[in-house]
């Protein structure tokens, strides 16, 4: 299995488990989350609570809770979102932060592409809900969370520069 962690922090944001298809010249990956349920176990011990003399409303409250599997599986921590301003600020730091720690021809790639990539998340930022990994790190990389138009389930975006890919 392969965990990908962010280059900067060092947070878990993703695995191979969740496929991802490039997009914005490779630049950034685009990830299909799904609603799921948790908690919610239904037992089936073949009895019959009718000839039982219990009530259809008795028994154990499961206490299921409604999650996203990225989220709930990779602990990412939601951020008040931002506006254009704050967002190009975050880049700016980001890219600043990140940069060396590329190889000398990723950094190119990244240079080159950065802006375009930079140009669609501006596009649908006032869409977007913000995520970052476990540790809440000020520097660590930025997940964005969306809805397709007539989708139920979320999408992720991430920096596929920012991601560092673990053998587990």
């Amino acid at each position: 299995m392969l965990v990908y962690q962010d280059l900067l922090t060092g947070d878990e944001l993703l695995s191979d488990s969740f496929p991802y298809k490039e997009i914005e010249n490779g630049l950034l990956w685009e990830v299909e989350g799904k609603w799921v349920v948790q908690g919610a176990v239904s037992v089936d011990i073949g009895a019959n609570p009718s000839a039982e003399g219990a009530d259809e409303d008795e028994g154990v409250d499961d206490q299921s809770v409604k999650v996203v599997d990225i989220v709930d599986t990779f602990r990412l921590q939601e951020q008040p979102a931002f506006d254009k301003k704050q967002f190009v600020t975050f880049v700016k730091r980001y890219i600043k932060n990140l940069t060396p720690k590329l190889e000398p021809e990723k950094q190119e790639t990244f240079k080159k592409n950065i802006e375009g990539a930079t140009k669609y998340l501006l596009s649908k930022i006032k869409d977007f809900q913000f995520f970052v990994g476990e540790s809440m790190h000020d520097d660590g990389s930025l997940v964005f969370a969306y809805y397709k138009e007539g989708a139920t389930d979320p999408t992720f975006l991430y920096f596929a520069y920012g991601l560092k890919e673990v053998k587990c």
